[in-house]
């Protein structure tokens, strides 16, 4: 880093001398751990911007600059531009990358190469944009044609933890990679978002919190840490720093549709008074009526006749009467009483929300299902691989299947905090996929 940090940061941006590929990761550390430093950088931008006649290597410069502070846009045009050499192709690859045109982006790539850029650093940058471009096979064998000591580089370990993830690869295998990565370069903000991802999946929420946190202070940011992190403030109704985040997103990404939604939901959820005491009494209401009855040691026949009459969850037995289930073929005294038992244990009452009864309505009955649509329905609700705001709102609801899912409606969802309408058609959007519906669409 010492190039850049001799002269400040500021001198190196408006320097006319050659620029190096070195001095650009120099460049790129100093603005990631130093506010002061990404202030400079932008003030070296202005007077760059205001220059007349700039050269192509000044556009070189300028881009890259761009690029530093996360203006992706400005990156890319100014250096589609400029001298076309190695240094401004590479780094017009990764602006279009940063903007999701993952094949522009492994064609830029490419060029570089040809021009006499580090084929190590080209590979490595190109199956990032193949595994983002949905083709993790071709992202693999890029990274198993590199040897020597690119392999023991933090960049190499966190691109091939990302693509075993992304192939469904063993998750332990991804966490010792992406651990690996971050012992190398406790700052690589790829490798903690992985991290993070890792926990978060697996209910760890300080550490997730905490990797989200380092992943997020480095620039230019990843958007999927601003996003998580953003979600995370929202839970501990922290709303001014998970406006931040969002507003960060949109500095570089004005356009970028979930990051104006939520900020749109922060915005809003700030202006609200909440009862916190009485909204923890209605997330543990809400998880134990998303218990399945399957939780619970019941009879042969009580088992039989609750799935017959679609009954799946403790909340479908508050909102059924005992009439209704002495109704049911077979079902008795005994079974009502095994039923009453279990429904006390957990502080309910059968029929307590049978009010309730006129608006739910069973689109799927599971004894008319194939052994195919069982099979869909009874798939676990972490293979939609929802966003984190739509999986933690499963969680609070205890939904843990599809067939789950299913039997709520799309205003029940909505009434889970921090679930909006951008989180309701990801989940509509991914049920889709499978041509089945939330109940009453």
């Amino acid at each position: 880093m010492s190039q850049v940090l001799e002269s400040g940061i500021k001198n190196w941006a408006l320097s006319s001398s050659p620029l190096a590929p070195i001095e650009v990761v120099h460049a790129m550390q100093a603005v990631a751990v130093d506010p002061a430093n990404f202030r400079s950088l932008g003030e070296a931008v202005s007077e760059l911007e205001n220059r007349e006649d700039l050269s192509p290597a000044d556009k070189v410069r300028l881009g890259i600059c761009y690029y530093l502070l996360g203006r992706f846009r400005l990156a890319n045009s100014t250096l589609s531009t400029a001298d076309g050499g190695a240094l401004a192709l590479y780094y017009l690859g990764k602006a279009k990358f940063a903007q999701g045109d993952n094949r522009a982006a492994d064609e830029a790539y490419q060029q570089s190469l040809k021009g006499g850029f580090p084929a190590d650093d080209v590979a490595l940058a190109r199956a990032e944009a193949l595994r983002n471009g949905s083709n993790p096979k071709a992202a693999l064998a890029l990274l198993d044609g590199l040897s020597g000591a690119v392999e023991q580089t933090a960049e190499y370990l966190y691109q091939r933890g990302a693509t075993v993830a992304a192939l469904g690869g063993n998750p332990t295998e991804v966490v010792a990679l992406l651990e690996r990565a971050v012992e190398l370069d406790p700052g690589h903000s790829g490798a903690l978002f992985g991290l993070a991802m890792e926990n978060d999946r697996r209910g760890n929420d300080e550490e997730a919190l905490e990797l989200y946190q380092r992943s997020a202070a480095r620039f230019p940011a990843h958007v999927g840490a601003l996003l998580n992190l953003g979600v995370m403030y929202e839970d501990r109704l922290q709303f001014e720093k998970a406006r931040q985040c969002y507003q960060r997103i949109l500095d570089a990404y004005p356009n970028e549709p979930r990051a104006r939604l939520f900020l749109k939901d922060t915005q809003a959820s700030s202006d609200m008074v909440y009862d916190e005491d009485a909204q923890r009494r209605r997330d543990r209401l809400s998880q134990l009526l998303g218990i399945p009855v399957t939780d619970f040691e019941l009879s042969v026949r009580s088992r039989n006749c609750l799935q017959k009459m679609g009954v799946m969850t403790l909340g479908d037995l508050t909102r059924t009467t005992e009439q209704e289930l002495l109704a049911s073929k077979n079902f008795g005294e005994t079974s009502l009483n095994e039923i009453k038992e279990m429904m006390a244990s957990k502080g309910l009452e059968l029929g307590q929300l049978a009010h309730e009864k006129a608006r739910v309505e069973t689109t799927y009955e599971p004894e008319a299902l194939s052994p195919d649509e069982q099979a869909l329905l009874g798939k676990p609700i972490a293979e939609l691989n929802l966003s984190v705001r739509a999986r933690k709102c499963m969680v609070r609801l205890n939904i843990t299947t599809v067939g789950e899912l299913v039997r709520r409606t799309g205003d029940e969802l909505l009434e889970c905090k921090n679930f909006g309408v951008t989180s309701l058609n990801e989940v509509r959007e991914k049920l889709t996929q499978y041509g089945i519906k939330l109940r009453g669409d």
